[in-house]
């Protein structure tokens, strides 16, 4: 697998056990000019001989299949072929924790499977951007081999999946916190592509005792409740999918739910959630720059921002919001992210205080809050 160039399109293999899935997802999939559908496979076996014979740069796969279960195919296939996946599973619509199990084992994204209400039209930029994220994954990342020249901005030699998440063990979590806090201050986090593995790493070493913890990560309406509930066993603090009209507490964590927005107001006991189906912002809802943007206004120099891995630029206009009310802003490394965008837009745009390798952004959150002064260059 390479990664693709400019000079020609993204490969993709669509694998599920139903014809018509299979069709769907090929029909959506080709309506983008970048992408060429290579082939289709029933089931892993037909899977694995298609893989090695088309090379594709980037899998679909189903999790309910018969001979062999996609989660398994998965696991099989992280340890000896590694590949950017795209989970697409009927399981996702449920909530399922095997969703969310395909995610620790290394797919890049999880979406749920079309249903027969979905138009093909509405599917596809859909489906389309989660593969070209999936594509644009820095896990992945190989040298180029086939007939495209080098060029200085080509990537590394092969970079086997990130190894899992450092979440800490029963009994090693952080000790509570013990400075300050005010009663405004705030921590927002945003991420895309990658960022609920992310997530498994932040949250469960932040302390409890933080002042409240927003998180806007783009996420499947489906999914999102799951996601929250894993963190919740994870983490020292509570994780919960946000609500309209929460005041959120001390020590608490809130999660935005899959296809709204959620935005934060000063109420004068605490901040209060509103959550929108206003329109997308970056093709995305939730989105990163409206709870960002909303926090900048209502929080101001209280905030503590961090922008994880992910496609794309939301956030980057909310961080400069926050950073421009004398908020910290924090940004991961290059090093450790999926997909290596959304930290990068803000970075560019001169609006992130701090840039950090996952594992040391938790630290750094505490030190915001701490009020403790940046490091010198």
């Amino acid at each position: 697998m390479s990664v693709p160039s400019p000079q020609r399109k993204l490969r993709v293999l669509v694998v599920d056990d139903s014809a018509l899935v299979r069709k769907t997802i090929t029909d959506c999939l080709t309506l983008d000019p970048g992408i060429e559908v290579v082939g289709s496979a029933c089931d892993p076996y037909v899977a694995r001989e298609k893989i090695m014979r088309l090379d594709p740069d980037v899998l679909t796969l189903d999790l309910e299949m018969p001979r062999m279960d996609g989660l398994t195919f998965l696991r099989i296939l992280m340890q000896h072929h590694p590949m950017p996946v795209v989970v697409v599973s009927s399981l996702a619509q449920a909530g399922s924790q095997v969703a969310l199990d395909a995610l620790e084992a290394g797919a890049v994204d999880v979406l749920a499977k079309p249903n027969g209400t979905m138009s093909v039209g509405a599917l596809a930029g859909q489906l389309a951007h989660h593969v070209k994220a999936a594509a644009a994954s820095v896990r992945f990342r190989r040298k180029i081999a086939r007939s495209e020249p080098p060029t200085s901005a080509a990537p590394p030699a092969t970079v086997r999946p990130s190894p899992p998440p450092e979440v800490p063990a029963a009994g090693a979590r952080p000790g509570p916190y013990t400075g300050r806090v005010d009663s405004r201050q705030l921590i927002v986090i945003g991420a895309s592509t990658g960022g609920v593995e992310a997530l498994r790493t932040v949250l469960p070493n932040l302390p409890a005792g933080l002042p409240p913890i927003a998180v806007v990560q783009h996420i499947s309406p489906y999914f999102s409740k799951a996601v929250a509930g894993r963190l919740d066993t994870l983490c020292p603090i509570p994780v919960v999918e946000a609500e309209d009209g929460m005041i959120l507490q001390r020590g608490t964590c809130v999660v935005a739910p899959g296809d709204f927005h959620l935005a934060l107001t000063w109420q004068g006991e605490g901040y209060k959630t509103r959550l929108m189906q206003t329109p997308r912002v970056h093709h995305c809802r939730p989105s990163v720059d409206v709870l960002f943007r909303s926090v900048a206004e209502s929080g101001g120099k209280n905030v503590v921002a961090a922008l994880l891995t992910g496609m794309g630029s939301d956030g980057a206009m909310g961080m400069e919001a926050i950073r421009k009310a004398g908020g910290r802003t924090i940004a991961e490394h290059e090093k450790t992210c999926v997909v290596y965008g959304m930290p990068r837009a803000a970075i560019e745009l001169g609006v992130v205080d701090l840039v950090l390798p996952l594992p040391q952004i938790a630290g750094a959150i505490v030190d915001a809050v701490a009020r403790k002064p940046l490091p010198s260059a």
